[in-house]
């Protein structure tokens, strides 16, 4: 088994598995140990006659179960080397929600946004009441089998069918007499469309949650899009901060942090900093990044104008440096370059069975289990189930509860068995466990050394370098002929420490120097 920085591993093409939308579908490439995340992304774009790219990234989970987009302005290779180079997984997945999908240029980009939205609502991201959840249920119905048959439809056809998280009898009922009665007739190309302008209006519209809390320790999820950051809390929306009241995002450790500006009257505006709290450092480091990445997307008017950010930094840290690459939503929409006539969209039309809701995999694929300072504006994991309980006026059935970190399930495969990996602990617990020995040895060697390395290069290095700065400073200030500085070695505070402490610390060194030579 080849790992990553063998000798071998220069100049060989890695291999890689791309899983789309359709989870029945795996594309098989390959990478070059020097190339950058840009040019697969774009490969596996040409591969889907997908000129409209900018919308889409590739996503996977690194060997501590973290998930990540693939930065395109980065070598693939930094990005996933703690990962085994036979057993590379990548999912194909929309990164930014057009805000109206039907100004995209392209019947098949359009496709692949139904695609992903039909996967959100049956990972329960796509949040709605039940009347939503069974209308929007219906609209795929009709999309994937066509007309109600009688003859093919009989008793409750849909209860083997994988449509939403959690399926009541009473919802599959509603999704049967609307299908039935209400949408007789309609193409799928039609019901697309319909399906998208429900879905395109919801509140978590392109919302991907993310665990944290609250300055009080209340559990809430943290969601972002192209209107700004919304939180949630069991099934209520508490808070929308669009993006025009957001004047900068950071983050501290494991504090997430926005800066906003509210405007309680014409005059007046009130600045206010919010912090929410997530699980671990590698997961508010990767709300940042998506946060930010949607709010440069969306709000900037070209890409020239992105600036570089960096947070999370401190004394005795580096902070993280984060360079945008691509274009902004602005320069999408006016690219009058696209004249091709569209291409025809080739339909999957796959419904997944509750019987065999693991996608595919191919058999040798195992996921190795081894171990803000702040962005201005320009001018102009561990997941908890959503509490279902609510005002009785705006009930929502249990079908389209919220469940975050779903949709990136990762197969694990062993000798004698075959098992879904989540950030869910308990799974990932079980899963540790049913580990083989070698395996779970391997995992914990290379992990303990990337800890190592964190915690070198994080805290020692940084002290180092902050003790030889202050003696670099004391040895200019107390050494150095320069006025200024003269002046400020007759200050008594500093003229006591010369003669108490530096001149006898200075004599011992030139001793202890010069004896040296001598002998």
């Amino acid at each position: 088994m080849m790992k990553f920085g063998s000798k071998n591993s220069t100049n060989t093409p890695i291999k890689c598995t791309i899983r789309l939308l359709d989870d029945s579908q795996l594309l098989d490439s390959e990478f070059q140990i020097n190339e950058k995340g840009s040019s697969l992304i774009s490969r596996i774009c040409e591969q889907l006659d997908l000129i409209e790219k900018d919308y889409f990234g590739l996503r996977y989970v690194d060997s501590k179960r973290q998930r990540h987009w693939l930065e395109p302005s980065k070598s693939i290779f930094k990005q996933i080397r703690d990962m085994e180079a036979d057993n590379i997984l990548f999912s194909f997945r929309v990164k930014f929600y057009p805000p109206n999908p039907f100004r995209l240029k392209e019947d098949i980009t359009r496709y692949q946004i139904y695609l992903q939205l039909k996967r959100d609502l049956l990972h329960g991201r796509l949040y709605c009441n039940t009347s939503e959840a069974a209308l929007l249920g219906a609209y795929i119905l009709q999309a994937e089998l066509g007309d109600f048959n009688p003859e093919e439809h009989i008793d409750n056809y849909v209860s083997e069918l994988k449509i939403l998280l959690k399926q009541t009898l009473q919802l599959e009922e509603k999704m049967m007499d609307i299908h039935k009665n209400e949408l007789k007739g309609k193409t799928a190309a039609e019901m697309e469309t319909i399906f998208l302008k429900k879905a395109c209006v919801l509140d978590t519209y392109g919302v991907d949650p993310h665990a944290v809390k609250d300055q009080r320790g209340n559990q809430l999820y943290l969601g972002i899009n192209h209107t700004g950051i919304l939180t949630f809390q069991g099934s209520k929306k508490m808070n929308h901060f669009s993006w025009s009241q957001v004047q900068k995002i950071n983050f501290e450790g494991k504090m997430f942090i926005i800066h906003i500006i509210l405007n309680e009257d014409q005059r007046i505006k009130k600045k206010q900093t919010i912090g929410f709290k997530c699980p671990r450092g590698s997961s508010c480091r990767h709300v940042w990044k998506c946060a930010v990445e949607q709010m440069l997307f969306f709000t900037f008017p070209s890409s020239s104008d992105v600036p570089n950010v960096v947070s999370g930094g401190g004394f005795f840290s580096w902070g993280t440096k984060f360079k945008y690459s691509g274009r902004v939503e602005r320069e999408i929409l006016e690219d009058m370059t696209i004249t091709r006539e569209s291409p025809t969209v080739t339909r999957v039309g796959s419904l997944r069975r509750k019987s065999s809701s693991e996608p595919p995999t191919p058999s040798n694929l195992v996921v190795n289990q081894v171990g803000f300072n702040s962005l201005s504006r320009s001018s102009t994991n561990t997941s908890e189930e959503y509490n279902t309980s609510m005002d009785s006026s705006n009930q929502i059935d249990n079908s389209s509860v919220l469940e975050p970190l779903i949709e990136d399930q990762e197969i694990v495969t062993s000798k004698n068995f075959t098992t879904t990996v989540t950030d869910s602990p308990p799974l990932i617990q079980s899963i540790s466990n049913q580990l083989s020995g070698q395996k779970h040895l391997e995992t914990t060697a290379i992990r303990n050394s990337g800890s190592s390395l964190s915690f070198l290069r994080q805290t020692l290095l940084p002290l180092i370098f902050a003790l030889f700065m202050m003696v670099l400073i004391v040895v200019i200030v107390l050494e150095s002929d320069f006025d200024i500085i003269a002046t400020i070695r007759k200050a008594p505070e500093i003229a006591a420490f010369k003669k108490n402490y530096y001149e006898p610390i200075k004599d011992l060194l030139l001793r202890r120097f010069i004896r040296s030579k001598i002998f």
